[in-house]
């Protein structure tokens, strides 16, 4: 079932007259192009191209194969389209349709009866390898003119292709051998000129022609011509369809439109290349060989300061972990020298002796720290007053960590009570013995 937009009479009569006085659906002039807009994929040789609401996709591929027997030094160049429904419901899936085929002859016959694409660069041994390159159009969205779309399309996606690199070698010099990219850079396509295709619609009698007419005048228009014409103005090809019989002084008027046109597509189908071959080259990166050790960035100096340093501290905690401990040793002998001047004071202290000023018992650091150390490493120089109350507190703490420091303080102790009871004389005081309170009996628990 042909699904095709048919115009109904309004639509027709209102398209025709608004051409009569030089006006178009869409606010164009008769000979003006659509807004271009052309872009690449991210691999060589893809490029989609949107011409108003026409959209087309070229995809290019090359591969080794033997040539045909009456051109053994020539590569080949085939142009393969594909319709789908998704860019409009009249096309239908499967095997490709006239509107498809036309449109690949079409373009073929503008590249390859103009001698665009040198054939001869892709020979790589005469009458065995050459490079087959092909070229696939995917129509994306028909809004009208698929034939001046898909040719720009071709044009980009040829321009930006790079194939690999190959030599001949082996003992009988026909071995061939396909570098990889990364080994050796892709070789451009060998391309002479941009052939442009530009397409006008006819309406009436003939007298009435557009340029680049869209899907609603394509239904209306009574015939179609097609001239590929590059910018020095060389027609390469002319492709006329419909049955609207054209006047060869109007086939000249075109003829002479096309070659202003395709002028102006060249240019812009060249400056978007080179802009895409200069973001290319700037964002490819240079591979340093296997055998090439990678080196760091770092300079010496500050690698030899950085060492400098983390020794310096290291030396200089040492040092200071060794004056806490040196320091200790003399508290510690200080210590033991005023131990007998302030054990009078032990039985006082009795009941605080129990709290060594340690950490709490919550605190998870305090099974792996070493108290006596800390302790002794902290403590401060005696002073020269014996009854201070700051150097009372530290002596039972001590002993009490510390068991022969205790014993020792215990025998000094009892020397210095001894020589005390023989210079001093004894009074009546003396003479009394001290009551000793009785001690109350706790009742039986029955």
């Amino acid at each position: 079932m042909d699904q095709r937009w048919r115009p109904t009479v309004n639509e027709r009569d209102f398209i025709e007259r608004a051409l009569q006085s030089d006006l178009r659906v869409d606010g164009r002039r008769p000979f003006d192009f659509r807004r271009l807009k052309i872009l690449f994929g991210r691999e060589d040789g893809s490029a989609e191209v949107q011409l108003g609401d026409t959209r087309v996709m070229g995809y290019v591929t090359a591969q080794l194969v033997q040539p045909y027997k009456d051109r053994p030094n020539e590569g080949t160049l085939a142009i393969f389209t594909e319709f789908s429904p998704m860019a409009d419901p009249a096309f239908e899936p499967g095997r490709p349709g006239e509107s498809a085929i036309e449109l690949g002859r079409v373009v073929d016959r503008g590249l390859r009866e103009s001698r665009a694409v040198d054939m001869e660069s892709l020979c790589v041994v005469a009458g065995k390898h050459v490079w087959s390159v092909r070229v696939d159009l995917h129509i994306l969205d028909n809004g009208g003119n698929l034939i001046d779309a898909a040719n720009i399309a071709v044009l980009a996606a040829l321009s930006t292709f790079r194939r690999p690199e190959c030599t001949v070698g082996g003992e009988d010099g026909q071995q061939v051998t396909v570098h990889d990219p990364e080994v050796r850079d892709p070789l451009p396509l060998t391309i002479h000129h941009l052939p442009i295709a530009v397409t006008f619609a006819y309406f009436g009698e003939g007298n009435i022609m557009v340029i680049d007419p869209t899907y609603k005048e394509e239904a209306v228009m009574g015939g179609r011509m097609t001239a590929t014409i590059n910018s020095n103005g060389d027609v390469c090809a002319i492709q006329k369809s419909g049955g609207e019989g054209v006047m060869s002084s109007v086939i000249m008027q075109c003829l002479r439109i096309a070659s202003v046109k395709a002028s102006d597509i060249t240019s812009k189908i060249k400056n978007e290349v080179n802009s895409y071959t200069s973001a290319k080259a700037l964002q490819k990166v240079k591979r340093l060989p296997a055998s090439v050790p990678r080196k760091d960035n770092i300079p010496d100096a500050a690698m030899k300061e950085s060492t400098d340093g983390a020794l310096e501290m290291q030396s200089a905690k040492a040092s200071s972990d060794v004056q806490q401990i040196i320091k200790g040793d003399e508290d510690h002998q200080n210590i033991k020298r005023n131990s007998s001047l302030t054990v009078d004071r032990t039985a006082k202290h009795k009941q605080t002796s129990k709290f060594i000023g340690g950490p709490s018992n919550w605190d998870p650091y305090s099974k792996g720290i070493s108290l006596s150390s800390l302790r002794i490493s902290k403590l401060p120089e005696p002073p020269s007053v014996v009854k201070d109350n700051k150097q009372e507190d530290v002596e039972p703490m001590l002993t009490e960590c510390n068991p022969e420091a205790k014993s020792e303080s215990r025998l000094s102790a009892g020397e210095s009570n001894e020589t005390q009871e023989a210079i001093s004389p004894k009074s009546l005081r003396d003479a009394v013995k001290p009551k000793h309170k009785r001690k109350k009996k706790q009742p039986n628990k029955s």
